[in-house]
């Protein structure tokens, strides 16, 4: 185990003028020498926003939302499970994996800083899942938190507006170069001379973004702030699912499982008795303001539960939530996000004010599996009486529609927009809390499921049939 008390990027809770002024000195001339992001500030603000949005997700707003309202949902309760411990399993699962990605894009900023335990984050990170931390000011929700995460907001918004200014300057630039092939005496047009004004103060606002953003920030700066909010994000997780999940790490001062030898247990015996007879005059190895963090074993966070294992095999390193749906499931049989577009597709037509065609009809159709044709079949055989006057009876299906479609169109929604928040290959800023894979369709019964569509699918063909039969002849 490794202690962490003298490192630059951890608040330490008290320390003489004299440290303060020699080490603000030795700040100053370091902060000529550091390197500046540049380029790499937009990688920085994704992996700044990543952060941003953890922390977000894991305020008591969202905790009380996630276990009051998201996992008792009628939707999840029905197709997905009814067993919290098993739902927020999955939330943290999820979460503890998103801190993880962006961990590693710490460390690998890291690499370029000149702090060397910046440097070594890697190894920083996979000590805090294993074991010491020098605590100090890292708990979530302090001002100490807060702040820093106010302004990695700031920076992530300014580089985004660079970006933006990039790619605007870069077209203006293109079309410079298009006008200037064309006309060779484009100074002594008017229509080029307000372009070139445009183009001059395009180029200014990139200049000044780039001092305001991430782009010319010290990179030990910026990845000091990030590192801080990974250790309080994980804090954060262990403090908030412990209680229902027990395989997470206990956070508690003096946690006598940390220490593994006779010498240690002695040790801490030793500190309790003195913090007893002398609260304030402890002078140990082993500060109060420690805390350590245990595992029951080494390795990356789950690797070892059980839940996250199909036939004895472990399941890959990355996204090992997302491949831990099981084969009777629609994330195992791979038609999440098929369904989601199936979905959301009579969703549309149940809400559109003009009549379904037969084309449509025929299109939604052709998008079903085989076995769902075969089981929509067969209810429509055993369910369409509707006659000449069956408005009622058509009312009530549409009424039944809306029901079924209150608790399933909301899932199928998430289950786009999980894939769009993780898979869509461009640059994204957006520090808002993102959708848990448990609040999709991913983790669904596939036969609770087929058969809420198949009514839906039997519901809409009735209602369509009484709304049309004028049309067609039916």
């Amino acid at each position: 185990m490794v202690g962490f008390k003298h490192k630059g990027w951890l608040p330490e809770i008290a320390s003489s003028k004299k440290d303060h002024h020699a080490r603000r000195r030795c700040a100053d001339e370091s902060k000529k020498k550091a390197p500046r992001l540049r380029i790499l500030a937009f990688e920085t603000a994704k992996s700044m926003s990543r952060l941003i949005s953890l922390y977000k997700s894991l305020s008591d707003g969202q905790i009380s939302r996630l276990k009051n309202r998201i996992i008792k949902s009628k939707g999840i309760s029905y197709l997905t499970s009814t067993d919290e411990e098993f739902l927020l399993s999955l939330a943290c699962g999820e979460r503890t994996e998103d801190l993880d990605h962006a961990a590693a894009v710490v460390s690998r900023l890291g690499k370029k800083c000149g702090d060397p335990w910046l440097n070594q984050f890697d190894l920083v990170y996979t000590d805090l899942k294993l074991g010491v931390l020098d605590f100090g000011k890292l708990e979530y929700g302090s001002r100490y938190a807060e702040k820093r995460v106010r302004k990695m907001e700031k920076l992530v918004s300014a580089t985004a507006s660079l970006h933006a200014a990039l790619a605007a300057l870069a077209e203006m630039e293109a079309a410079e170069r298009k006008m200037k092939r064309r006309n060779k005496q484009m100074e002594l047009d008017a229509n080029s001379d307000l372009f070139n004004q445009k183009l001059e103060i395009q180029r200014k606002d990139v200049k000044y973004l780039k001092e305001t953003s991430l782009w010319r920030k010290s990179c030990d700066k910026c990845v000091s702030i990030m590192a801080t909010i990974v250790i309080i994000v994980y804090i954060r997780i262990c403090s908030v699912f412990k209680p229902y999940i027990t395989i997470l790490p206990s956070i508690s001062l003096l946690n006598v499982a940390c220490f593994q030898q006779q010498r240690d247990l002695e040790l801490i015996e030793k500190i309790k008795q003195q913090l007893v007879e002398h609260p304030s005059h402890v002078n140990t190895e082993f500060k109060p303001n420690k805390i350590r963090l245990y595992r029951r074993k080494s390795g990356i966070f789950f690797n070892d539960w059980d839940a996250f294992e199909t036939d004895g095999e472990k399941f890959i390193k990355n996204n090992r939530v997302f491949h831990s749906a099981g084969p009777s499931t629609l994330g195992g049989s791979g038609l999440a996000l098929h369904y989601a577009n199936v979905i959301l597709l009579v969703e549309k037509y149940l809400d559109s004010s003009s009549s379904i065609g037969r084309d449509e009809r025929e299109a939604l159709y052709q998008m079903l599996p085989e076995n769902l044709k075969a089981l929509v079949r067969v209810k429509l055989s055993k369910n369409m009486r509707c006659s000449g006057d069956d408005a009622f009876l058509a009312e009530g299906w549409r009424a039944a529609t809306v029901e079924i479609m209150g608790w399933l169109a909301p899932m199928a929604e998430d289950m786009v927009r999980w894939q769009m928040e993780r898979h869509v290959d461009k640059l994204k800023f957006d520090t808002k809390p993102s959708v848990l894979l448990l609040q999709t369709l991913h983790f669904c019964d596939k036969e609770k499921t087929e058969a809420a569509i198949a009514e839906v699918l039997v519901a809409l063909s009735c209602v369509y049939r009484f709304e049309n039969r004028s049309i067609y002849g039916e």
